[in-house]
């Protein structure tokens, strides 16, 4: 087989319960010739004994989701990479829709999304996501982050920070190109959403993103965040 033209990096932490099931959503684009890493961070379930049936690479990295996709990103083969979260769902042949945004003027991009859960917020916050996203050329992992591999090495890879590294990154790529804002949508979990609340949810990403864009250091941002949750 030669190289595989995407390689999907997947960072795991505990993921056992559900990671099968979006394991094998992916089981379409393997059999075309994608690349499956899943990066671990120290999982204490069976997240890691799962993750080897189905991908190619199971990794394992020190905890931290920028440090988990860096590593994953110096172990793929591919020309292209795609960063997924463990609860974000593809749209069919997203492989096909990547080469072909990145067959022109963009190096980098990502989807739209949509939220799974009943809160009837949800569609709403996700409009919103990606209006903003569109708007400002900003990302978040949530929306399954691809590029080149030129554009990712050029850049440095995710900053080595432990909240805010997607934003991070998009500014940097926002260098190289304007993003490749895909419509069609990726999938996934709004459980933080139903679990803490829309409205406060939605205060506590603004108030972090605010305090981000004025300075604070992100290891500061981070632990606010683990306190709330």
């Amino acid at each position: 087989m030669g190289q595989p033209g995407l390689s999907v990096i997947i960072p795991t932490l505990n993921e056992a319960a559900t990671l099968e099931s979006r394991l094998d959503r992916l089981l379409g684009l393997w059999v075309c010739g994608v690349e499956i890493i899943i990066v671990d961070g120290g999982s204490q379930d069976e997240t890691v004994a799962k993750a080897s049936r189905v991908a190619d690479r199971v990794i394992e990295s020190p905890p931290g989701r920028a440090v988990q996709m860096n590593a994953g990103a110096h172990a793929a083969t591919a020309r292209q990479l795609l960063f997924l979260h463990a609860d974000t769902q593809l749209p069919r042949r997203a492989d096909r829709l990547i080469d072909e945004a990145l067959a022109g003027r963009h190096r980098w991009g990502r989807f739209d999304i949509r939220l799974e859960a009943r809160h009837p917020m949800l569609p709403v916050i996700a409009s919103a996501m990606n209006w903003r996203s569109r708007f400002t050329g900003i990302a978040t992992g949530d929306q399954a982050l691809f590029m080149t591999r030129g554009a990712f090495d050029e850049v440095g890879g995710f900053p080595d920070q432990p909240l805010m590294e997607d934003i991070a990154l998009s500014k940097r790529l926002r260098r190289l190109s304007p993003p490749a804002c895909l419509r069609q949508r990726v999938s996934s979990s709004g459980r933080r959403w139903e679990h803490n609340g829309a409205w406060p949810t939605i205060l506590l990403m603004w108030r972090l993103r605010y305090r981000y864009w004025r300075g604070e250091a992100p290891e500061q941002l981070a632990r606010a965040y683990r306190d709330v949750r």
